[in-house]
């Protein structure tokens, strides 16, 4: 069966056509700009990429471009949309309404939207989606997967905040957690590369990139993560602050004249390694300035790389040990200074840093030696696939 992976932006959509089969992705892409101009970056396997500028005043249009080049004479890798066999839907918030994927109904649509207050910047954008690709193939299957269902098995201690209960009864404020695909995904795979079954590890997933998220997953179940009612909370990221002292909000706003849209606008867009450094959000460009001198470059990646070692910390004591710690996503999975330099603060784990694999890029491996007593391994995420298979195994039950 091939499986349709789409995920929707609010001005952007991302796509895989995967093999279930196989699980080769027979072409990938992303549509930019829409409601702008529009762009479509199309990329059959094997072949280079095809670019194409077009209008996508909405998503629909954006969807029925993505179809229209799958289905190319030339380039495309299906003759027809029969040959599409379900849709799996990124889908940010599920609140607490979904601890698992699912096939999406009318019902579930009416769910979804209830979560809208709870990720207003992502959850509309992923009902546009499904909607347009239902319009445009009304009788494929729908399924969709949700980065908080995997941090539903967190027990309550772990997902409750220090503030009145009333509001966790009245509005469901407490920690949701994100990445929970890739965390999923990771940790699953992580159990498969050290040959040890799942629910026998203690493990802690670092997904580091722009958007940066650590989970504590003990048996092949999440018990603890950095992000929490929203993808604000935790380390300091590309762009965003991570945890701060609230009062901070109120000190700033009086002292700059600023309402709370523009003082979480600071903490969101203007925050982070990027706030930090002055600079730049990417640490690529960090890690350059920082060898020529640039103090607060250097400054921006040394505390960030603090805070993971001590969420990483936390972790291992709320799970009363760690079997294996994991590094992936764009930044842990590219970014050796980095893996090793949050590791420089975990030997008394035991954890035992082999400084060669600081030039390991994007491919599995392992990161520690022989005799550290807690593995360090790289392991890429594949939110895609991970996607993918959750649709197939609904979508065949």
């Amino acid at each position: 069966m091939n499986i349709l992976v789409i995920n929707c932006g609010s001005s952007s959509l991302k796509f895989q056509l995967i093999n279930s089969d196989t699980e080769a992705v027979l072409a990938k892409g992303l549509c930019e700009r829409i409601g702008i101009d529009g762009r479509l970056v199309y990329q059959p396997a094997g072949k280079e990429k095809e670019i194409t500028e077009a209008a996508m005043p909405t998503h629909k249009e954006a969807i029925q471009m993505v179809l229209d080049a799958l289905m190319n004479a030339k380039t495309g890798v299906i003759k027809s949309l029969d040959e599409v066999g379900a849709v799996g839907h990124r889908v940010v918030h599920g609140g607490e309404k979904f601890a698992s994927s699912t096939v999406i109904t009318a019902e579930v649509m009416k769910a979804v939207e209830e979560c809208n207050d709870l990720a207003p910047l992502h959850n509309p954008a992923n009902i546009i989606g499904i909607e347009a690709c239902k319009a445009l193939m009304p009788n494929t299957p729908m399924v969709a997967v949700f980065d908080t269902a995997f941090h539903q098995t967190m027990p309550e201690e772990a997902y409750i905040y220090g503030i009145p209960y009333k509001y966790y009864e009245q509005y469901k404020v407490r920690r949701y957690g994100f990445h929970g695909t890739s965390h999923s995904f990771v940790s699953k795979r992580t159990a498969e590369y050290l040959g040890k079954p799942l629910e026998s590890l203690k493990t802690i997933v670092c997904h580091l990139g722009n958007g940066s998220s650590i989970c504590a997953v003990n048996g092949g179940k999440s018990v603890d993560t950095s992000m929490g009612l929203t993808p604000l909370e935790g380390v300091m990221m590309g762009t965003r602050s991570g945890n701060i002292d609230p009062a901070i909000m109120e000190f700033i706003a009086k002292k700059e004249n600023l309402d709370i849209d523009a003082i979480m606008n600071i903490l969101n867009k203007e925050s982070g390694v990027y706030g930090v450094s002055g600079l730049s959000s990417d640490f690529r460009d960090l890690e350059n300035a920082a060898e020529e001198g640039n103090a607060k470059a250097k400054l921006a990646r040394e505390a960030f790389c603090y805070q993971v070692a001590k969420i990483v910390g936390g972790y291992a004591a709320a799970m009363n040990g760690v079997d294996a710690i994991v590094f992936t996503a764009g930044v842990g999975e590219n970014d050796g200074i980095v893996r090793k330099e949050v590791c420089k603060y975990l030997g008394y784990l035991g954890v035992q840093y082999d400084e060669a694999s600081s030039s390991v890029r994007g491919k599995e491996a392992t990161l520690s030696t022989s005799d550290s007593k807690v593995k360090v391994l790289l392991i890429p995420t594949n939110e895609e696939l991970a996607i993918a298979r959750e649709t197939l195994l609904l979508v065949t039950k």
